[in-house]
């Protein structure tokens, strides 16, 4: 009788792990955005944002309840600094490398650390890259729901330079 109470509460966890892992992203919450002000010569300037009350000079907030969630509103923050560097569409069968890389974020949205879980030991400049580019990064969006935040994302590299994470990844051919 025991062994079936610990099988039905295995199977709930299990459950709530794979409807968690369906659930779309929390929102990210965005500061507003500047508004154009017409210049009495014709010229459009745009007009300064003003500092947010809570001493952050974050634009973002993440809402994520979990590392998971946090994850995508992370990998959308990097891709918005990171425009010109996205492998647009499917990747090719074989990649120049594949990286795994844990982040740690404080509660200000500043990297704390990085520990490669797989490191593309046969690239190390690919690996100096993705660390470069993630600390050029920050601060990334303010984890409020859980303080600060550790999650982990796998780097896909193509020989040109460009990548995706796996996150926000459009599959490979």
């Amino acid at each position: 009788m025991k062994y079936r109470s610990h099988l039905a509460l295995a199977a709930s966890g299990a459950v709530a792990a794979l409807l968690a892992a369906c659930s779309s992203p929390a929102p990210v919450a965005r500061a507003p955005q500047p508004a154009p002000v017409q210049q009495s010569s014709g010229e459009v300037a745009v007009a300064p944002v003003q500092a947010q009350p809570s001493g952050h000079a974050h634009t973002t907030v993440s809402h994520a309840p979990n590392p998971r969630a946090y994850r995508a509103d992370a990998a959308s923050h990097i891709y918005a600094r990171n425009t010109d560097r996205i492998y647009k569409g499917k990747l090719p069968p074989l990649l120049y490398a594949i990286g795994v890389l844990q982040v740690e974020v404080d509660g200000r949205g500043n990297v704390r650390a990085l520990n490669w879980m797989r490191a593309p030991s046969h690239a190390p400049e690919v690996v100096a890259e993705i660390e470069r580019t993630v600390r050029a990064a920050a601060p990334f969006p303010v984890p409020a729901n859980m303080g600060r935040v550790t999650y982990t994302d796998t780097w896909l590299w193509h020989k040109s330079g460009r990548f995706q994470l796996d996150t926000l990844t459009e599959g490979q051919l």
